[in-house]
C-alpha cells in the first residue's frame, strides 16, 4: 500500500503529541473556511498553540509563482511553488452552474509517457503529498474570496491536471475525503481521469475507504497496437482486461450517478479515422461503458501533434452515435494560456 504522506500533519503531531483528536478536526474545518486565511484566526484554538504553528508550521503547502488568466474564457492557471522548491500547475475553470471548477494535479511530472502531453513530455519528480493535492482546493478557495467575494464556490473537482492520479492512489484518495468531510462537494462531483492502471483499478473494486466519485478512463485508441504507441505504458492485453474490469465494477460500484465515463483523445491523422471510430464503437459493445468524450488534442511546445479538424470530428462522432454510444464532444478551455488538457508542465521559466 502507498504511503500516505502529509507532511503539516506530521509536524503537528511531533509539536502536540498528545492533544484530543478533536483539534485535528477543528484544524482541518479551519483550513476549509473561507474567512480564515492563517493560524491566527484558528480562534476554537488555544492563543500558545496558535502561535506555536504560526511559528512552526506552513499554513499551506505551496506559495504562488505565477497565475495567468485567459482573455478568451476566465480560465486561470496557477503555477504552485512547493516548500521543497519544486513547481505544478493547477486550474481553475468557470462551469454551466454558475460556479467553478478546478482541475488539480497528483503529481509533478508523469511516467506514463503520453504522446499528445506536455506532462507526459517532462520526468517524474515525485508525487503530490496529500496536503499539497488538498490545498489545491484550499488555494483556489482564497483566490475567488480575494479576487470576487465569499459568494463564489467551487463546485466540481477534476482530477486532469499534472501526473496520473491512480499512480498515486493513497494520496488522492486522502485528499477527496478531506474535501468531503470539509467542505461542501458531493462525490458525484468529483472525477478521477485515469490511463487505466489495472491494478489500481482492481484494488477500487475491494477498497471500501475508496470514496463514490466518478471515474473517467482515457482510451485514445481501440486498437490495442495504436494505443500502445499514444500511450506507452500500455500493454497489449489492456483492452480486453479493461473492458473485463468495467462490467465487475458496474455491479460491484456502478449506479445511474456514479458512472463510468471514457476519453478519447482525438490527433489529427493518429486515431481520428473513421476505421478507428468504427473499432471504438465495437470495443465500446464489450464494456459496461456507452458515454464517451471526445477531445481534441491541444498543442503543446515542442511537440507536433494537432487535433482533428471538426469534419472529422463530426463525422468520429456520427459513427458512435449510430451505434447508440453517447458520445459528447468537449469543449477545452484556456488554449491560449497553455492551460488545456495535454498542456500542463510546471515550469518556472
Amino acid at each position: 500500500m502507498d504511503k500516505v504522506s502529509s507532511m503539516r500533519q506530521e509536524l503537528i503531531e511531533q509539536l502536540f503529541p498528545s492533544e484530543p483528536a478533536y483539534r485535528r478536526k477543528q484544524r482541518e474545518r479551519a483550513f476549509f473556511d473561507a474567512k480564515i486565511d492563517g493560524w491566527a484566526g484558528i480562534t476554537t484554538l488555544p492563543k500558545l498553540e496558535r502561535q506555536t504553528l504560526q511559528d512552526k508550521v506552513p499554513w499551506i503547502s505551496h506559495q504562488l509563482a505565477k497565475l495567468i488568466t485567459s482573455d478568451i474564457d476566465d480560465t486561470t492557471k496557477a503555477l504552485l511553488q512547493t516548500l521543497d522548491g519544486m513547481y505544478f500547475e493547477t486550474v481553475l475553470l468557470p462551469n454551466a452552474r454558475g460556479a467553478w471548477t478546478i482541475c488539480v494535479s497528483s503529481q509533478i511530472g508523469c511516467a506514463m509517457g503520453c504522446r499528445f502531453c506536455a506532462t507526459g513530455a517532462m520526468d517524474f519528480k515525485r508525487n503530490l503529498t496529500v496536503d499539497e493535492i488538498a490545498d489545491q482546493y484550499r488555494f483556489w478557495q482564497q483566490h475567488l474570496v480575494k479576487k470576487l467575494g465569499n459568494t463564489e464556490r467551487i463546485s466540481n473537482v477534476v482530477f486532469m491536471g499534472m501526473g496520473e492520479p491512480l499512480a498515486n492512489y493513497e494520496n488522492i484518495k486522502a485528499a477527496i475525503l478531506t474535501w468531503l468531510e470539509n467542505t461542501d462537494l458531493g462525490p458525484t462531483h468529483i472525477i478521477v481521469s485515469t490511463v487505466g492502471l489495472l491494478t489500481k483499478l482492481e484494488e477500487i473494486l475491494i477498497d471500501a475507504t475508496w470514496p463514490p466519485v466518478r471515474l473517467a478512463i482515457s482510451l485514445h485508441s481501440a486498437d490495442s497496437v495504436e494505443r500502445q504507441k499514444i500511450v506507452p505504458s500500455s500493454t497489449p492485453d489492456f483492452l480486453t482486461k479493461l473492458a473485463d474490469w468495467s462490467h465487475r465494477y458496474a455491479v460491484n460500484l456502478g449506479n445511474r450517478r456514479l458512472y463510468l465515463t471514457f476519453e478519447y483523445t482525438l490527433i489529427a491523422g493518429v486515431n481520428d479515422s473513421l476505421r478507428e471510430a468504427r473499432v471504438l464503437a465495437d470495443y465500446m459493445m464489450t464494456t459496461a461503458v456507452r458515454k464517451i468524450n471526445l477531445i481534441p488534442c491541444n498543442p503543446i511546445d515542442g511537440g507536433d501533434l494537432a487535433g482533428s479538424d471538426s469534419n472529422n470530428i463530426l463525422a468520429f462522432e456520427k459513427i458512435l452515435l449510430a451505434r447508440g454510444i453517447d458520445a459528447t464532444r468537449r469543449r477545452s478551455f484556456g488554449g491560449d494560456i497553455q492551460a488545456a488538457c495535454g498542456q500542463l508542465a510546471g515550469s518556472a521559466s
